[in-house]
């Protein structure tokens, strides 16, 4: 699938918003419910550093989401984040009955890129978004992201 300048909008909102979560000591995600319409409706960063690791911004998408848009428009939405969803917020997704998800960086490039770095494996495993829920549509990785998350997930581990 050919991303639209707009996919790739919401994308680098993402990015930017992972850049945010990191300034505040925090991982770097960020992700973005958007309508059929276009409309941005809800957006958050991770927010685990207090503690809590299901405060991904994918899992707060469909908690928000679940409170705030009709189930038959839920389906029409799509999610965009700078990291693929993890195995918690893959089934949160589904769930819930968002749309498709398109993704920066894929759960593979991270686990690659911590391998790299010497950083061991979080305590859940690394799935792909369709072996958790299979019927999502999802797109990703995007290429142009890649340096400027990599960095990011760089300078968060070197922080721990």
């Amino acid at each position: 699938m050919t991303l639209t300048k707009v996919d790739l909008t919401h994308l680098r909102r993402c990015v930017d918003l992972a850049r945010e979560a990191l300034e505040d000591g925090d991982e770097p995600f960020g992700s973005v419910l958007v309508d059929a319409r276009g409309q941005v409706l809800f957006e958050d960063r991770n927010r685990i550093k207090d503690g809590d690791h299901t405060r991904h911004p994918e899992f707060e998408i469909a908690r928000w989401a679940a409170a705030h848009v009709a189930p038959d428009e839920r389906v029409t939405t799509t999610v965009y984040t700078s990291g693929e969803h993890c195995p918690m917020c893959s089934a949160a997704h589904a769930w819930v009955g968002l749309g498709r998800i398109i993704y920066a960086a894929s759960s593979a490039q991270l686990v690659g890129w911590k391998s790299e770095w010497g950083i061991a494996a979080g305590p859940v495993a690394a799935l792909p978004i369709n072996h958790v829920a299979p019927d999502v549509p999802t797109v990703g990785p995007v290429a142009e992201f890649e340096a400027e998350l990599k960095e990011l997930h760089r300078r968060s581990s070197v922080a721990r």
